[in-house]
């Protein structure tokens, strides 16, 4: 069995998961990072808890935070 590659994830990331959350929305941005990853939805705000490994399964895109400019 080998491993599999891990999704280099940050808070912030925006995620398009492969199914819509029941408001429609497709987009959630993520908030906690752990063995569980916290992500919250674009279109109504729900927050979900999900396990690195389905977080992982669900994923379709994953776009990078911008970046946070220290000296602003």
């Amino acid at each position: 069995m080998g491993a599999a590659m891990s999704l280099e994830i940050h808070i912030g990331d925006i995620a398009r998961l492969r199914k819509p959350h029941p408001c429609g929305g497709y987009e959630w941005q993520v908030v906690r990072l752990g063995a569980d990853i916290g992500i919250v939805c674009q279109t109504c705000q729900r927050r979900v808890l999900l396990p690195r490994r389905e977080f992982e399964k669900r994923v379709k895109t994953l776009r990078r935070a911008p970046a946070i400019d220290p000296s602003a």
